[in-house]
C-alpha cells in the first residue's frame, strides 16, 4: 500500500526547530489529527479504534491506556486553545470513572467491550495512564479531575508502589491477588511521566519524588552500567532478567530505543521541575539520547529498528511511528535549552522522514508502520492505535517548557 498521501515540503525551514514555517507546519499537524480522531467518540459507551480512513473498526474492545490517552491528548488540544475537544473528554473521564473503574475490588480494570469487561486484570501500566489522564483533565479543568486524581493515586499507593525499591509493580488479578512476578522499565517510565504531570497539575511534591526515585534506579543504576541503554524486563527483585521473551509487540526482549527517547526527555522534565539543579542530568539525558539514537537509526532506509540487543545491535527490525514521534519530542527539549547543529540536523531529518512516510497528508493522523520500502503496512497494527504520540511530536516543539504537558500551549494552535 503505497502513502499516495505524501506532500513535499522542500523548504527547509519547514522541518528547522523554532523556525516560523515549522511552527506553522506543526500546528497545521496537530489540528488535522484532532480533527481525525474525534471520530473515536462512540454513540454509547466508550471510544471506537478507527481504521486508516478514519471509519470505526469491529473490533470495538477498549483498552485502559488508549482511553486515557485519547482523554489526555484532548485535554492537550483544549489546552492549546482548540475548540470541540470537551466531548473527547468527557467521554474519556466518564468512562474511566464508571466502566473502567472496578467498583467491586477498587483500581481500573484493563480491557472493556462496551459494557461488558474483556480483560480484568489490573496493570501498573494502565494505572498510570488513568493518572496521566486526570492529571492533565485537571489542568484543562475537568470539573471530575480531583476525584480520578484521588482515587488513581490511592489505588497506585495501596497495591503497585514497592516502597523498599522506589518503583511500580507491573499486574495483578481482577481481584488483586497475584497474576505473575513480572516487573518492567515501561510501567515506570509511564509513570514517571504521569507521577510529573501530577505534580504540576496538584504541586503536590510527592509525585515528584516518586518520579525521582524511578528515573534514579533506571538511568544511574541500570543505564549506567549498561553503556546508556535500557533493558525492558526484571526479576521480582529488580534484577536484569535478560532471558525474558514476551510479546513481540508489547515485551520483545532486549532494549527497546524509543523508551530511552522517552525517558531522558522526562529526565529533563524532572531536572526542570526541580528547579534546574547544577547537576549532570542534562549531559546524562544526552547519553541516553545519544546512544538510541546511533544504535537504532536505520542508516540505508530511514526509521528506527524497534528493538535491540544488548549490544546494540537491531533485534526487531521494523518500523514504527512512536519511536520517532519520542525522538522528535526529547529533541525539542534540548533544542530549547541549547542552539546545536547536530540536534537540528537530527531533528530535521527526523521531520523530513515523518511527513515523508508517516504522516497521512490526506485523512490527518499518522500510520503507525511502514514496510521496508517505506509504504504504510499493517503487519501489527489494525487501524490508527490512537493520538497520543504523534500528536505530543507536534505539540511539545510549540510549547514554552521543556516538554511539560501544559505550560505555553494555550493559544498555540490558534495563533
Amino acid at each position: 500500500m503505497a502513502n499516495t498521501s505524501k506532500t513535499p515540503h522542500p523548504d527547509a525551514e519547514t522541518f528547522r526547530f523554532g523556525t516560523t514555517a515549522h511552527q506553522d507546519f506543526l500546528r497545521i499537524d496537530a489540528k488535522r489529527q484532532f480533527d481525525f480522531f474525534r471520530a473515536s467518540v462512540r454513540p454509547g459507551a466508550g471510544f471506537f479504534v478507527l481504521d486508516y480512513d478514519g471509519n470505526p473498526l469491529d473490533d470495538t474492545v477498549q483498552e485502559l491506556h488508549t482511553t486515557a490517552r485519547l482523554t489526555h491528548s484532548y485535554a492537550l488540544g483544549k489546552l492549546a486553545g482548540l475548540q470541540g475537544c470537551d466531548s473527547v473528554i468527557d467521554k474519556g473521564m466518564e468512562y474511566l470513572w464508571n466502566q473502567h473503574r472496578d467498583r467491586e475490588h477498587g483500581g481500573y480494570l484493563w480491557a472493556l467491550d462496551g459494557d461488558t469487561i474483556h480483560d480484568g486484570r489490573k496493570l501498573g501500566y494502565g494505572h498510570v495512564f488513568v493518572l496521566l489522564a486526570g492529571a492533565s483533565a485537571k489542568m484543562a479543568e475537568h470539573p471530575d479531575a480531583d476525584r480520578l486524581i484521588e482515587d488513581v493515586s490511592t489505588v497506585l499507593g495501596a497495591h503497585f508502589w514497592e516502597d523498599n525499591h522506589g518503583l511500580f509493580a507491573d499486574e495483578w488479578n481482577k481481584d488483586w491477588s497475584p497474576f505473575s512476578n513480572y516487573r518492567g522499565m515501561n510501567a515506570n517510565m509511564h509513570g514517571v511521566e504521569a507521577l510529573l504531570t501530577a505534580f504540576e497539575a496538584t504541586g503536590r511534591e510527592g509525585y515528584l519524588s516518586m518520579a525521582g526515585r524511578i528515573l534514579d534506579f533506571f538511568v544511574y543504576r541500570i543505564a549506567a552500567r549498561e553503556n546508556w541503554r535500557l533493558p525492558e524486563h526484571y526479576t521480582a527483585d529488580w534484577q536484569v532478567d535478560r532471558a525474558y521473551s514476551g510479546n513481540p509487540m508489547f515485551r520483545p526482549s532486549g532494549t527497546t530505543p524509543g523508551h530511552s527517547f522517552e525517558l531522558a526527555r522526562l529526565l529533563l522534565q524532572y531536572w526542570d521541575l526541580s528547579g534546574r539543579p547544577d547537576d549532570n542530568s542534562r549531559d546524562t539525558a544526552w547519553c541516553l539520547t545519544e546512544k538510541a539514537l546511533t544504535d537504532a537509526w536505520d542508516s540505508e532506509n530511514g526509521g528506527f529498528a524497534y528493538t535491540l540487543n544488548f549490544d546494540g545491535t537491531p533485534a526487531i527490525s521494523s518500523r514504527y511511528w512512536w519511536p520517532v514521534t519520542e525522538a522528535i519530542g526529547v529533541l525539542a527539549s534540548f533544542l530549547k535549552l541549547r542552539d546545536d547543529e547536530a540536534q537540528h540536523a537530527w531533528y530535521s531529518r527526523l521531520w523530513r522522514f515523518a511527513d515523508a512516510h508517516f504522516i497521512d497528508h490526506k485523512n490527518g493522523g499518522w500510520f503507525p508502520e511502514i514496510d521496508e520500502p517505506g509504504n504504510p503496512t499493517t503487519t501489527q497494527f489494525n487501524g490508527k492505535p490512537d493520538i497520543y504520540h504523534s500528536v505530543q511530536a507536534a505539540l511539545f516543539p510549540l510549547t514554552s517548557g521543556i516538554s511539560k504537558p501544559g505550560e505555553g500551549l494555550q493559544g498555540k494552535l490558534l495563533a
